[in-house]
């Protein structure tokens, strides 16, 4: 079989990680996750997000640096759950945005992220799942978990409006677009079968990109 090297990407509560996790355990591929046990500076920065967000952000360019060049490398086919070129064009530019990541710190930043995603593999697609605001809101209340009290509407649509500015100028593979508010592939195989006939239908090259 083809080695495939596929990234999830998407805003938070949408389903990222329960996507990698049983693609992974369905097909048989490597899957990765983002770094939180282990993150040194995660509880610092929910503390206070000014004093930390450039150390979280330089940790966090790392780990996936790290893990995409693993994943890529694997003789088995992988999927990620989160990708490097959310944690620059989301999750640093929000802080940016907010004030807590400032111009020196981010400009820096950026530096260094463009110097590390030129020399990286491309992937061979990109998933991007996403949902309505409400709905993501909903799902991480029900998953309560503690560092994630915080969230707003408001934050999760900041969220939004990114993503959408970056995936329209994105070029490194194609990705296929997945709305995943009717969609529990966590509860209902069928859901999952769907989303594996895009994704396979989508490596093959076929048109279909969108999936409601």
């Amino acid at each position: 079989m083809t080695k495939r090297f596929i990234l999830v990407a998407g805003n938070i509560g949408v389903g990222k990680t329960s996507l990698a996790e049983r693609l992974g355990g369905r097909l048989g591929w490597v899957s990765g996750f983002e770094s939180v046990a282990d993150n040194p500076y995660l509880a610092d920065f929910y503390a206070d997000m000014r004093q930390w967000s450039f150390h979280l952000q330089v940790f966090f360019l790392g780990h996936r640096a790290e893990q995409h060049l693993a994943l890529a490398n694997l003789s088995q086919s992988a999927i990620a759950d989160r990708s490097i070129y959310e944690d620059a064009h989301i999750f640093a530019r929000v802080l940016h945005h907010l004030g807590n990541l400032n111009e020196r710190d981010y400009e820096s930043y950026r530096h260094v992220y463009e110097l590390i995603v030129s020399t990286l593999p491309r992937p061979d697609l990109m998933v991007y799942l996403t949902a309505p605001v409400p709905v993501l809101l909903e799902r991480i209340r029900k998953r309560a978990r503690p560092i994630e009290t915080g969230i707003t509407a408001e934050y999760l649509g900041l969220l939004d409006t990114f993503y959408n500015d970056w995936l329209s100028d994105f070029d490194l593979c194609p990705v296929l677009t997945i709305r995943t508010q009717q969609l529990d592939f966590v509860h209902h195989s069928h859901h999952l079968d769907t989303v594996i006939e895009r994704i396979e239908a989508q490596l093959a090259g076929r048109e279909e990109v969108v999936f409601d």
